[in-house]
């Protein structure tokens, strides 16, 4: 198991955690909807009490995937959001459930940064210092540190994770980041994908979306 150090760096400065304000090639993030909070599914809880939805554990989702902002933006209308493998401790505990239920990939909340505002002189490269987790806003280690985050040794082109491989290939930049099972027989592994493939996912509860929907909605048990 590796030992992550999660980076002092946040990212408060580019980005907002505000509901609906962060874009895709012109797509919105989802706010949170109050109903849709308060009736959240939660397969499981950690012993710190976070509570986590897998996708296909749920019927009406069994072999259903999303792309990368659509999964965001079903978690995030629930109050919670993609999950975020920011410790070694919560890495391992997904990565056993995707074992354990034989789940090829999903989805987690990691993208590169590549908005207005990642200029920034210390997200430079970004290709190695410009990942972060989105629902938390969070930067990751540099890339380049093999001995933090859990980053694939290889991949479809053999070499170590981030690649950008389909666009070395002619396609979409590998802007975010899913976990991988065995799918290029190079172990259960962080790799960068383009974001418009689509995959199962796993949410986690978010801290700020379930504070702003009780804020704002004191009379709703959520």
């Amino acid at each position: 198991m590796k030992s992550f150090i999660i980076a002092s760096v946040c990212l408060f400065g580019v980005f907002s955690l505000s509901v609906g304000q962060f874009q895709s090639n012109g797509r919105i993030l989802a706010p949170p909807e109050p109903e849709l909070c308060a009736q959240r599914n939660i397969h499981e809880r950690t012993p710190d009490g976070k509570g986590y939805f897998f996708s296909w554990r749920d019927p009406n989702l069994k072999g259903v995937e999303y792309d990368w902002l659509s999964a965001r933006n079903f978690c995030r209308r629930r109050c919670m959001d993609s999950v975020s493998l920011e410790t070694s401790l919560e890495n391992e505990w997904i990565k056993q459930r995707v074992v354990g239920e034989n789940v090829k990939y999903i989805w987690t909340s990691g993208r590169i940064c590549d908005f207005q505002g990642c200029e920034r002189p210390d997200l430079q490269p970004t290709s190695i210092n410009g990942w972060f987790w989105t629902a938390t806003l969070q930067k990751l280690a540099p890339s380049t540190d093999r001995a933090q985050g859990d980053w694939s040794p290889s991949g479809g082109i053999g070499k170590p994770q981030p690649d950008n491989r389909e666009l070395v290939q002619g396609g979409a930049p590998e802007n975010c980041l899913a976990l991988l099972n065995q799918f290029y027989n190079d172990g259960v592994n962080w790799h960068d994908v383009a974001c418009h493939h689509k995959k199962p996912f796993v949410c986690e509860e978010n801290d700020a979306l379930l504070k702003y929907v009780r804020y704002t909605n004191p009379n709703l048990r959520v």
